[in-house]
């Protein structure tokens, strides 16, 4: 089963009918066009993805697995809207537990398609193991680093205003040391990812992130 043009359509009639009543009429086509074609394309990727990292995970599940639920949280949001208006899709090390974790990720919306690997909002202990391993291993790290920008790919997220404590404000890497997450990003178009080869397509774009993976991987003490 292929992601189609109507994934895009129906969250962009989502996002004009963001309740539960819409939603419930057109449930048959969340599950038609979005969940089921993902599903799909998680468990055609569980082969391909064991082989770039044994670590990592496809989980073709419902609830629970590498597709995000569709239903937001909205308990400390002032958007109470009740649904996404996007899609998307986690790879993430056998180790994590949530959406903080070492991952390879797909993200679907109307006009914003892209490809992420890295990690997102790490929680303390893990954001200081990997300034610390930047600052132990500056090589490793400006490699992986140069990998991710000559792939084309760009690093984005959150980042510090001053240098983080416990590092010199004139290290030679304090903008990299700033940085609160290790996101790459490359963004992609939605006909990329529509018709047939983008199981293929999605794994060449992870390879590209191997040395960014294995170094992130690396810093926390968990295999790639």
């Amino acid at each position: 089963m292929k992601l189609t043009p109507d994934l895009f359509q129906f969250f962009s009639d989502l996002e004009a009918n963001n309740d539960r009543e819409w939603f419930k009429a057109n449930q048959a086509r969340y599950e038609e066009s979005v969940r089921e074609p993902l599903l799909a394309f998680i468990q055609a990727f569980e082969e391909p993805l064991a082989a770039i990292s044994p670590s990592m995970l496809a989980v073709a599940k419902k609830s629970g697995g590498s597709l995000f639920r569709i239903h937001r949280d909205t308990r400390f949001s002032k958007d109470k809207s009740p649904y996404k208006t996007a899609a998307g899709v986690q790879f993430r090390h056998e180790a994590g537990k949530d959406a903080h974790a070492p991952c390879f990720y797909l993200h679907l919306a109307p006009g914003d398609v892209f490809v992420g690997a890295g990690i997102w909002h790490p929680d303390g202990p893990a954001l200081t193991a990997i300034r610390s391993r930047i600052d132990e291993a500056p090589k490793d790290w400006t490699k992986a680093r140069d990998a991710v920008f000559a792939a084309g790919w760009e690093l984005e997220g959150d980042t510090l205003k001053r240098h983080p404590r416990g590092f010199d404000a004139d290290h030679p890497l304090v903008e990299d040391l700033k940085r609160k997450d290790f996101i790459a990003v490359r963004r992609l178009t939605q006909k990329d990812v529509l018709g047939r080869g983008f199981v293929e397509r999605f794994e060449a774009h992870c390879r590209e992130q191997v040395p960014l993976m294995r170094f992130l991987t690396d810093a926390l003490g968990l295999p790639f």
